[in-house]
């Protein structure tokens, strides 16, 4: 890889889908490639491809759109090295920059002033083996920890990990997400509720609005 250049496979402005700032408008940069296969996955189309593209221009797109927020997202962009150049980039530049990753590589060295959104991988996702759970070490007050969920048992596993690891006291917010189309979020939310658990509830706004358009 040259130095200094990132794969990307698009750059564009819509409303966070997810997270603590869900509907805030957010330029996005998706990195491409993966080596994770998640069933649900919904952005196959950035396991491949992309165009290569000098930071000093990503950052150039980026300010055209004058955001606040920025996240960096894929694919899994930890695995482009030179990440880690461009989210320091970002935080350099006055953003509010937060990173989503699989949490299948290290999250030691990212930035701390970005914000972690970091998966644990679920028995239904079919890359539960691929966590990296000394990450776990790695994650603040400053970030987040996703679970999406596909069935009651994923529910049970991550109701496992949330208290074996004490997630909540760790993590600024810990997330259940009902994977679209396999979960039911009634379902979901009534199981968050009877079991009083310490955890935003959460649904991909994206998808309710645009029905998971690529560029939103």
């Amino acid at each position: 890889m040259n130095a200094n250049t990132l794969r990307i496979t698009e750059i564009f402005y819509s409303l966070q889908g997810e997270s603590r700032t869900l509907g805030v408008p957010t330029v996005f940069v998706r990195l491409t490639g993966c080596p994770l296969r998640c069933v649900y996955c919904d952005t196959e189309y950035a396991f491949h491809g992309g165009e290569r593209r000098q930071i000093e221009d990503i950052l150039a797109t980026v300010a055209s759109y004058k955001p606040r927020y920025v996240c960096v997202t894929g694919g899994e962009p930890l695995a482009q090295p030179e990440c880690h150049t461009l989210l320091t980039a970002l935080c350099d530049a006055g953003y509010e920059v937060s990173i989503e990753t699989s949490g299948a590589l290290s999250v030691e060295h990212v930035d701390s002033r970005v914000s972690k959104v970091m998966d644990l991988k679920t028995p239904a996702s079919g890359e539960m083996h691929r966590n990296l759970m000394e990450n776990i070490a790695h994650i603040g007050r400053h970030d987040q920890i996703k679970f999406v969920l596909c069935n009651r048992e994923d529910y049970d596993w991550a109701r496992f990990q949330l208290d074996s690891q004490n997630l909540a006291d760790k993590a600024g917010e810990v997330l259940f997400s009902p994977s679209f189309g396999q979960l039911s979020a009634t379902d979901l939310a009534d199981w968050i509720v009877e079991d009083n658990l310490p955890v935003r509830f959460q649904m991909q706004l994206h998808k309710l609005l645009w029905n998971d358009a690529a560029g939103h």
